[in-house]
């Protein structure tokens, strides 16, 4: 499994003191914060799209590279990228850029977003969301996948003899994760691929979450890609943590109290019952977070938040170094004990290009051997 921390970039009145950090702070805390994910041994830094306030993420590729520059091992990921109101083509070339640029250390979260302006500010019609979705990403896909690439759809300008540059490294373009939290459509898009599913795993309880990851599950089995137990799966969670719960659940009431999107809500009692928000001890945010094995099944990916509702950088660097240091490690073992050997270790280009290889090499083996059965199989 692969456990790291995703972003959303918000700009949010710390509650306790009345200060707020500026654009430029908030962008150097996420630089901050991806550096000391590597550092204390996290797999996957990812970063939101935003383009209105108060968040900063307006140009994800543009920070993973600047990180990707100043890291050797961290994956580098998106928490969402607007597969609605973004340019195909554009996403197309910028990740196969940061690609290069990162040595394969790459992937996206595609998602429609959440900000409804944001739909007529690119030109595009909110209503018409789930299609853009489909049809966008039909085309992203050819476009890394397809040298020359003729196309017409509805969303956009036909597309005659073009190729995106630069091409994918290795011919193997990034992994692609398509994320929601409620959408079953965008469940059967990933499943139909063969894709990841990421559901940000925040807001909603379990069962919520449940009946999307087994759609999505059921589906990718059902278009032939493996067993249910074998799709890609990826989880969000919240926590806050200190040494004594008391202590966590205190320093953190103020900023759940005063978050832009649950405070002045429910209690943060009612809220941590009723969701996988955990505040406490680092004991009980393992015990939380192994238990979305029972829920979920075996899965490939945990990616928690702890950047947001106003909390100052230096809380965040000691939540990372606690989580590194003594709830992560425990993850890790936990999580490989009973693990079905057929499923799936994460994504990683690495391994994808080995496979890219393998499946060459036998479709051209059997090819040789004039057995079409066995060429029919590798390729399905």
């Amino acid at each position: 499994m692969q456990f790291g921390i995703f972003s959303v970039g918000d700009i949010t009145v710390d509650p306790t003191n009345g200060t707020r950090p500026s654009e430029h702070e908030r962008i150097k805390a996420m630089v901050a914060i991806a550096l000391k994910a590597e550092e204390v041994g996290l797999d996957v830094f990812a970063t939101g799209e935003h383009h209105n306030p108060p968040f900063v993420p307006s140009s994800p590729t543009t920070m993973l590279g600047h990180i990707a520059a100043r890291t050797e091992n961290l994956v580098l990921s998106t928490s969402t990228t607007l597969i609605t109101t973004n340019d195909p083509v554009k996403i197309a070339e910028d990740y196969a850029m940061l690609q290069h640029l990162a040595d394969g250390r790459v992937d996206l979260v595609l998602g429609r977003g959440n900000t409804g302006p944001v739909y007529p500010w690119f030109g595009k019609d909110i209503r018409e969301g789930i299609n853009l979705a489909v049809e966008n990403y039909a085309l992203l896909r050819e476009l890394w996948t397809k040298e020359v690439v003729d196309w017409q759809g509805r969303f956009r300008t036909p597309l005659q003899g073009f190729t995106a540059t630069p091409r994918p490294l290795d011919g193997v373009p990034p992994f692609v994760w398509h994320g929601s939290i409620r959408s079953p459509e965008i469940a059967e898009q990933a499943a139909y691929y063969g894709d990841g599913f990421f559901h940000n795993n925040i807001f909603w309880p379990k069962e919520h979450t449940q009946q999307l990851i087994a759609l999505y599950r059921a589906r990718f089995a059902h278009y032939g890609h493996g067993t249910p137990e074998q799709a890609i799966v990826g989880l969000g969670g919240q926590v806050f943590m200190r040494k004594n719960s008391q202590d966590a659940v205190r320093e953190f009431r103020p900023y759940f109290d005063n978050a832009p999107v649950y405070g002045h809500g429910p209690s943060l009692e009612d809220f941590t019952a009723d969701t996988p928000l955990t505040v406490g001890s680092p004991q009980q945010v393992i015990e939380r977070t192994l238990a979305f094995r029972d829920h979920f099944g075996d899965y490939q990916r945990q990616l928690f938040l702890m950047d947001h509702a106003g909390l100052p950088l230096r809380t965040v660097l000691e939540q990372l170094d606690i989580l590194g240091e003594e709830v992560v490690p425990v993850l890790r073992r936990e999580f490989a004990i009973g693990r079905p050997a057929d499923v799936p270790d994460a994504p990683t280009h690495a391994a994808r290009v080995a496979a890219t290889t393998a499946a060459a090499a036998a479709t051209a083996g059997a090819t040789a051997s004039g057995d079409a059965t066995a060429v029919a199989a590798t390729v399905i």
